[in-house]
C-alpha cells in the first residue's frame, strides 16, 4: 500500500509595518508616533495584535489609532524573455 505524502502549505507570510498613533497621559493634546515592522501572516496579523494587546496591557500611553501596510515576501517566480546572450572572454 502506498502511502501519501502531505505537502505542506506555506501560510502567507508578508513584511508587514505598523504605525502607532498614541497619547501619552501627561500630554493628551499631543499625538505621538511609533512604527514597528515585523514578518507576520496576512489578513489576521497575530504578532501585530499580540504586539498591540501587550501593548494595551502594559504600557500606559494611549493608542489613538493604526495603520498596517504589508507585503507579501513569497510569491510566484518572475520570468523574463532574453533576446541575446553575449560571452565575454
Amino acid at each position: 500500500m502506498l502511502r501519501r505524502r502531505s505537502i505542506p502549505i506555506l501560510k502567507p507570510y508578508c513584511l508587514a509595518t505598523a504605525e502607532v498613533l498614541y497619547q501619552m497621559p501627561d500630554h493628551p493634546s499631543l499625538l505621538q508616533s511609533f512604527v514597528w515592522q515585523t514578518t507576520d501572516i496576512a489578513p489576521d496579523f497575530p504578532s501585530i495584535r499580540k504586539f498591540l494587546e501587550y501593548w494595551e496591557s502594559h504600557i500606559e500611553a494611549r493608542i489613538h489609532s493604526v495603520k498596517v501596510a504589508s507585503r507579501s515576501l513569497i510569491k510566484p517566480a518572475e520570468f523574463r524573455r532574453v533576446d541575446q546572450v553575449w560571452t565575454v572572454h
